[in-house]
């Protein structure tokens, strides 16, 4: 059985002391592939050396992290685009809008999503996007964009079967972590409509640990409970949910 965490961290300092031996977890466990999201400018020599590492097993996306949009956005941004026209990445992110953390620099959190839409077009790259309390605000700036070329997935999902039913509606996945194995979380509800076809895996370690890990660091192992969480859902084996989740990532990335 083979598992892919879409979204990971594991090149973050949290992992500096077991690294190699969270890695080794994670292939034990069947998770063959990860993708890395980046943050901003500081991140990127840090996930590259994770992706020489083990170049057959962690692939690398460039991206500005909406948090990281700042009063030097625009030149964070220019080497995002100088990184995707240098090396060979598997997608645009982790980008997208947060009004949960920080409002100050909303404008400038559109204007660098479609930057990166932008980029993820010229590159036929899928993008990865992080719209914490900003559903609505990414949906509209799809629209405004207006490609159909425009595909990818919605990081860390938590929504509504409606807002589930949007995000498909418009050709991107949805990718589902750790909040689908909390108690009271109600997504295992509203996925019960969706069909498996259009969900991927993640964990987004080191945060949003799985039961019956929570409190522990994530790491990216644990996609298998969240696997086995939605077995559950779906009422099919983990080997079926292994297999269709794992086609999904292979499809939105564009891997084999």
């Amino acid at each position: 059985m083979k598992l892919i965490d879409t979204h990971t961290h594991l090149y973050l300092e949290q992992f500096d002391e077991d690294r190699d031996e969270v890695i080794k977890r994670a292939l034990n466990q069947g998770v063959t592939k990860m993708f890395l999201p980046n943050i901003d400018k500081d991140s990127i020599a840090d996930l590259w050396k994770l992706c020489n590492s083990y170049p057959n097993n962690f692939f690398p996306m460039a991206g500005l992290h909406p948090t990281s949009v700042k009063e030097d956005y625009k030149s964070q941004l220019s080497i995002v685009a100088q990184e995707l026209q240098e090396r060979d990445y598997v997608a645009v992110g982790e980008i997208g809008i947060d009004l949960y953390w920080d409002k100050t620099f909303a404008d400038e959190q559109k204007e660098a999503l479609l930057f990166q839409f932008e980029l993820a077009i010229t590159h036929s790259l899928p993008v990865v996007i992080h719209s914490r309390d900003s559903f609505n605000e990414i949906i509209e700036t799809i629209e405004e964009f207006n490609n159909p070329e425009l595909r990818g997935v919605f990081h860390c999902f938590t929504g509504t079967e409606e807002q589930a039913k949007k995000i498909i509606a418009k050709g991107f996945y949805l990718g589902i972590g750790g909040v689908l194995t909390f108690k009271n979380s109600g997504l295992a509800q509203q996925l019960q409509n969706i069909p498996l076809e259009h969900l991927v895996l993640e964990t987004d370690s080191p945060y949003l640990t799985p039961a019956p890990n929570r409190g522990k660091r994530n790491e990216s192992a644990y996609i298998y409970n969240i696997a086995e969480k939605l077995s559950e859902v779906y009422g099919k084996s983990l080997y079926e949910i292994a297999e269709i989740t794992s086609e999904n990532a292979m499809n939105l990335f564009h891997t084999k």
